[in-house]
């Protein structure tokens, strides 16, 4: 499974990368805040919504530790998708943040 630190990916944000960010946290955690752009998808939804990803493009997978975003990882990649884990999740991303939950 390919992985990316915390300041790789804030180093490609500040460099208006354009990235496809899936967090599989909980509403009750992306509530507050969440990585500019990224769009929140909980871990268990995935199966039924990875529909709604582009199995051409690449996608960076954010949870609170990492944790789950590498289980999300190791189903999307089984299933075709191109997919990256950010190590130690939210707990080590001290970037910007949208405070504003988006639509899901």
């Amino acid at each position: 499974m390919k992985t990316m630190t915390t300041e790789e990916l804030i180093n490609l944000l500040d460099a208006n990368e354009d990235l496809n960010i899936i967090d599989v946290r909980e509403d009750f955690e992306v509530a507050n805040g969440m990585i500019p752009g990224a769009v929140h998808i909980p871990l268990g939804s995935i199966p039924e919504r990875m529909k709604e990803l582009d199995p051409t493009k690449e996608y960076i997978i954010v949870c609170r530790s990492g944790v789950r975003s590498a289980n999300a990882c190791q189903f999307l990649e089984s299933n075709g998708y191109n997919v990256t884990n950010l190590e130690g999740g939210m707990e080590a991303y001290d970037g910007e943040l949208e405070c504003e939950l988006p639509a899901t």
